[in-house]
C-alpha cells in the first residue's frame, strides 16, 4: 500500500522560467566569446584567449543545460516512471568535466607563458576585457534568482561568476602589462582563472555524482525522518527507509512502516497514510513519498525477509 504526492505543475513552470534565463545569458556569453576571442587574437594576451575559452565552455554548457531541460519535460512512460529528470544531472556532470578539462589546458598554457613570456597589446587587452566583465556580471545578475533552482542553473551560475572573476583578473594583468610592462602578469591571470574555476567545477561534481549514487538528499536525517514518522498515531516501527533526489530540488523517500492492527481497524489506511505523507511533506519538504503500511501482526514475516 503506498502514497505519491507532486508538485509537477510548480516544478515545470520553474523549469520554463529557468529556460528563459539561460536563454538570455547564451545571448551574451556567445557575444563576448567572439568578441574576446578577437581581442586575444588581436592583443596577443593569453589571459582574453582563456577568458575566451571559458566562456565558450560556458555557452556550449548553457546548450546543453537548455536542451535537457527540454528533455526533462517529456512526460512519464511506462519504461521511464520517473520521466527524464535525470538528463539534467547527466548534463551537470557533462558540464563539470569539461570545467576540470579547461583548468588542465589553462594551466598547461600558463606555465608555458610564465617561461617564455609573449609580448601583449595591454590597452587592447583592457578594453575587450572590461567588456568581458560587464557582459558576465549582467548574466549573473539574470541567474542569481533562480541559482539554487536546479544544479544545472547552479552550474551555469557558477560559470558566470567565475567568468566574472575571470574577466577582472584579464583587467588587473592588462593595467600590470600597461604601467609596469611586467608581460608575466598575463600568464598569471590565465593561471589564477584555473584555480578560480576547478574548486567550483569539483564541488559540482561531488554534488552530480551524490544524485547519482543516490545519496541522501544534502540536509536530510534519515534518523530525525524516522523518529518523526514513528511518532505517528497507531505506528510502532519503520524500517527499510530509503531517501535519495530523482533531481534538483525533488527529493524522494521510501518506508515500510508498521502500524497496530487496532489502528488499522478504527482509523483505515487511507488516514494513516494521510498522516504520514503530511509529516514529510511539511517537516521535511519531501513530496513524493511512498509508503508500505503493514499490520503488526505481519512484523515477524517482515523480519524474517529483512532479518
Amino acid at each position: 500500500m503506498g502514497a505519491g504526492h507532486s508538485h509537477d505543475h510548480g516544478h515545470a513552470a520553474g523549469r520554463a522560467e529557468d529556460r528563459r534565463r539561460l536563454l538570455l545569458v547564451l545571448g551574451l556569453t556567445s557575444t563576448v566569446v567572439v568578441v574576446e576571442a578577437l581581442g586575444a587574437w588581436w592583443s596577443g594576451s593569453l589571459a582574453l584567449l582563456a577568458d575566451a575559452g571559458h566562456m565558450l565552455t560556458d555557452a556550449a554548457g548553457i546548450v546543453i543545460a537548455l536542451s535537457a531541460s527540454l528533455i526533462a519535460t517529456r512526460p512519464p512512460s511506462p519504461k521511464r516512471t520517473f520521466g527524464y529528470h535525470r538528463v539534467e544531472i547527466l548534463a551537470a556532470l557533462l558540464n563539470a568535466v569539461v570545467l576540470i578539462g579547461l583548468c588542465g589546458y589553462l594551466a598547461y598554457a600558463g606555465i608555458s607563458r610564465l617561461i617564455d613570456p609573449a609580448d601583449v597589446e595591454a590597452g587592447k587587452m583592457l578594453v575587450f576585457a572590461v567588456v568581458g566583465l560587464a557582459a558576465n556580471l549582467v548574466s549573473v545578475a539574470v541567474l542569481t534568482g533562480r541559482r539554487d533552482s536546479s544544479l544545472n542553473m547552479k552550474g551555469a551560475y557558477l560559470e558566470v561568476l567565475s567568468d566574472a572573476f575571470g574577466s577582472l583578473a584579464a583587467i588587473v594583468a592588462g593595467v600590470l602589462v600597461l604601467t609596469t610592462d611586467f608581460l608575466r602578469a598575463d600568464s598569471i591571470a590565465s593561471l589564477l582563472i584555473a584555480v578560480l574555476v576547478l574548486p567550483r567545477a569539483w564541488a559540482l561534481l561531488a554534488e552530480v555524482l551524490g544524485v547519482l549514487l543516490e545519496a541522501t538528499p544534502a540536509g536530510l536525517d534519515v534518523e530525525e525522518i524516522r523518529h518523526h514518522l514513528g511518532h505517528a498515531e497507531g505506528v510502532v516501527d519503520v524500517h527499510d527507509l530509503h531517501a535519495w533526489t530523482i533531481t534538483s530540488g525533488m527529493p524522494a523517500l521510501s518506508a515500510h512502516v508498521t502500524v497496530t492492527d487496532e489502528a488499522l481497524r478504527t482509523r483505515g489506511v487511507g488516514q494513516i497514510l494521510d498522516d504520514l505523507t503530511h509529516c514529510v511533506a511539511e517537516d521535511f519538504g519531501i513530496d513524493h513519498a511512498t509508503f508500505q503500511v503493514e499490520p503488526e501482526s505481519h512484523r515477524d514475516h517482515e523480519l524474517e525477509q529483512h532479518p
